[in-house]
């Protein structure tokens, strides 16, 4: 009978092959890499896209060569509204994007008189439009055609924009620009 406080005899481990404890940690890394990079994909591609900002026309608020985010998917819950600072493909060439902001939707009437904005037949109050950005140009009044948007760049006197190639249909807007995260000093919010 042995004895109850005597000790038994040790089982060796089995031996482990060389490798084949890191497989596993690899197999696990590639995983994560594949989900985060098919989340990635998913976000970028229907979401929210990062987009450089290409000129000055949207100075003070947006600089040239800021980053941003643009959100894809904004315009499948909500309309169009004015002030939304939106990204489109440019009417006269879609292989290029633009960014403005939108002033007048579909049915309003809008007159530019010595670069007072007027919205059927309201002046509107820019305060993200600086003197020193405005301009005296004027602008006959037109009806906003249904579908469209007149848009225009907050730096008046640098922007191409609606007052030169006309409303912009909706089917070319495919986002609003909704956050700034480069510069870190402009981390936050577009407005």
């Amino acid at each position: 009978m042995p004895d109850v406080g005597s000790p038994q005899p040790s089982v060796p481990a089995p031996p482990t092959q060389p490798g084949s404890r890191h497989l596993p940690v690899v197999a696990v890394w590639v995983r994560d890499l594949l989900v985060s990079l098919a989340i990635s994909a998913f976000i970028i591609i229907f979401l929210y896209q990062p987009v450089k900002v290409e000129g000055t026309s949207m100075m003070p608020g947006l600089e040239d060569q800021e980053r941003i985010f643009v959100n894809k998917f904004v315009y499948r819950w909500e309309p169009i509204s004015r002030g939304d600072i939106v990204v489109f493909r440019y009417p006269r060439d879609p292989s290029k994007s633009y960014i403005k902001r939108v002033i007048g939707v579909a049915g309003d009437h809008v007159r530019i008189e010595n670069g007072q904005v007027y919205v059927n037949g309201d002046p509107i109050e820019e305060d993200y439009v600086p003197a020193d950005y405005a301009d005296a140009r004027s602008y006959p009044e037109i009806t906003v055609p249904t579908g469209a948007f007149f848009v225009l760049g907050d730096h008046r006197t640098m922007s191409n924009d609606s007052r030169d190639f006309g409303p912009v249909n909706e089917r070319f807007i495919y986002g609003k620009a909704v956050f700034g995260y480069w510069p870190m000093e402009k981390l936050g919010r577009l407005r």
